[in-house]
């Protein structure tokens, strides 16, 4: 517990040492369910953006603009992304905005497609894999003078997503990103999130999956019925994601969209936090990958911290390694 799985190139951070009595990977998950609550971000000011996609869609993402009592002058925006199921008001998403804030950085809480209060006028939903709407935001917040430079930060679902934005192309604007827990490998992660261990995971998930996808206006009564009768994620993705979004079939969307074949094309400085007691995600999608051929990721796997979890005696270990990250690139 708490040590570092020996790796090429890693920098002297702090070990990751559990809060008792939040112990073990479930635990660590399960605590900010327990806890709940809305952390308080301690804004100076929050307004309300809304970014139309121009895929013709008429679909708008909304967000919410954080902006900091005491501003570090010429600070880039922080972008948080969501996970699965997840919105603005996430417990995670609010946790880090709180704490970057706090930091003297504008932080920007992103709903993705069809996420938070545009869910019931959206067409079409966010997935593993969708980069572009994430590049319409950045160029319209560009474009409209709100920011020129940006810190990606990405949990779960939302950090796959981000990696695989990042390793497409160069992305010059973006001057540093946080990954934590991103599923890397969606064909394995689907497989672990079906085994009995996860049976109430599993569950929870796809029963927020299935009230998520039919709020979606405009579905037929097929795809309705489809949505309503899977009885797995990976039918979900099968009958419902891939089938909206043009895909083969889940398996086609898990190898277009996993991020691991992107990370060796990543040039944005990228911080990679995963806990390889995930219940979610297996550590071996990390493990063998050879980290020492991309010298822009930073990857820090403890063996303790569960899915997005890392709760420690000082608070969230997570956002305090990201926070030294970005003050090691001169952000903070």
């Amino acid at each position: 517990m708490g040590r570092h799985v020996t790796l090429p190139d890693i920098p002297s951070y702090p070990p990751f040492q559990p809060r008792f009595p939040w112990v073990g990977g479930h635990l660590q998950t399960l605590r900010s369910f327990f806890v709940g609550g809305k952390p308080r971000i301690g804004s100076a000011r929050s307004e309300r953006l809304m970014f139309r996609m121009p895929d013709g869609t008429g679909d708008c993402l909304s967000g919410m603009l954080e902006q900091p009592v005491k501003p570090l002058p010429d600070a880039p925006l922080l972008v948080i992304i969501h996970g699965l199921t997840g919105c603005e008001d996430s417990y995670l998403v609010r946790d880090a905005a709180r704490h970057f804030v706090a930091s003297g950085l504008p932080v920007l809480r992103l709903n993705l497609r069809g996420a938070g209060p545009t869910r019931g006028d959206c067409t079409q939903s966010y997935h593993a894999g969708r980069t572009g709407d994430l590049d319409a935001v950045l160029a319209q917040l560009r474009e409209t003078g709100r920011a020129d430079r940006f810190v990606l930060y990405g949990a779960s679902l939302g950090a796959n997503m981000m990696l695989k934005y990042l390793g497409e192309q160069t992305r010059p604007h973006v001057v540093a990103a946080v990954s934590v827990s991103a599923p890397i490998d969606l064909a394995r992660s689907s497989e672990r999130i079906i085994q009995p261990r996860n049976k109430l995971y599993h569950h929870w998930l796809l029963k927020s999956m299935k009230r998520e996808a039919l709020a979606t206006p405009g579905l037929s009564v097929t795809e309705s019925q489809a949505v309503a009768t899977v009885r797995t994620i990976f039918e979900f993705d099968e009958r419902h994601v891939a089938a909206r979004n043009g895909f083969e079939g889940a398996r086609d969307y898990y190898t277009q969209n996993s991020a691991r074949q992107y990370l060796k094309g990543i040039t944005t400085p990228t911080l990679i936090i995963h806990a390889l007691n995930d219940p979610w995600i297996p550590g071996a999608s990390y493990l063998d990958f050879d980290w020492s051929a991309s010298k822009c990721l930073t990857p820090l796997l403890p063996l303790d911290g569960g899915h997005v979890g890392f709760h420690d005696p000082s608070g969230s270990w997570h956002l305090r390694m990201a926070e030294k990250f970005l003050e090691e690139r001169k952000i903070l």
